[in-house]
């Protein structure tokens, strides 16, 4: 599903992606494939996702709540054009996979885990598309689009994503305490690899260039590595506790 979301978004946004110096050569934008070769594209990513949904456990309430982000899927890659926090609503729609994946297991949302783990996602994409975005913003605003990096600007865009980074990193800590972890000392694994993740993204956003493509592509790509820390912690803590 997050695949496609890419393609619905590469699809809504071919005709700005051409005046746009990083995406002028998507195949969409440069005339490499048409809207009728990304659309059977498209079908077969969503029957692809479908098929995964229908197999999942629990299938009744996983498709009421995969069929809920259906909304969020379609419609993100539009909101640069009408809000000020694009990236505010990409964060809401590529961590929904927090909701589902609690659902699958347990066929209900325990919000006290779910919650605070759905939050620290949306947070961290607020971080690390913050700054993917500030590699367009002069494009952007010629363009008359909108993202979290014009919005916050030069001066706030450090201070804000600081703020978020704090929240990712509490929001992690939250959801391991409360689906049962236990504290510090029972967990410290977890909580010490939660935090070496928060300090990861820390990093990323003080020692970014915000006017340095490269220096912000590096650290947009350096994200699999948060990614992989996270998990590496869920796995650690998961076996400490038994």
């Amino acid at each position: 599903m997050r695949s496609a979301g890419c393609t619905i978004n590469d699809m809504w946004d071919s005709q700005y992606d051409r005046d746009v110096e990083r995406t002028k050569s998507r195949p969409l934008a440069s005339g490499e494939l048409t809207h009728a070769q990304a659309l059977k594209f498209l079908g077969l990513q969503l029957s692809a996702g479908l098929w995964v949904l229908l197999s999942l456990p629990h299938v009744e309430q996983c498709f009421v709540w995969g069929a809920a982000s259906l909304p969020l899927v379609a419609t993100y890659p539009l909101m640069k054009r009408y809000t000020n926090y694009p990236q505010l609503v990409l964060g809401l729609t590529f961590n929904w996979g927090a909701i589902m994946g609690w659902v699958a297991i347990h066929g209900v949302v325990d919000w006290s885990v779910v919650g605070p783990l759905y939050g620290s996602g949306v947070a961290w994409t607020l971080v690390y598309d913050t700054l993917y975005a500030h590699q367009d913003k002069r494009d952007d605003a010629k363009l008359g689009l909108k993202s979290t990096a014009l919005t916050f600007g030069e001066h706030g865009t450090k201070p804000i994503l600081t703020a978020c980074a704090i929240g990712a990193w509490g929001g992690w800590s939250i959801a391991g305490y409360n689906c049962g972890l236990g504290d510090f000392m029972e967990a410290p694994y977890y909580y010490a690899g939660v935090s070496a993740a928060g300090a990861h993204l820390l990093w990323q956003i003080h020692s970014a260039d915000l006017n340095d493509v490269e220096n912000l592509a590096y650290r947009f790509r350096s994200n699999n590595v948060v990614g992989w820390i996270v998990f590496g912690s869920c796995v650690a803590g998961n076996m400490m506790s038994g």
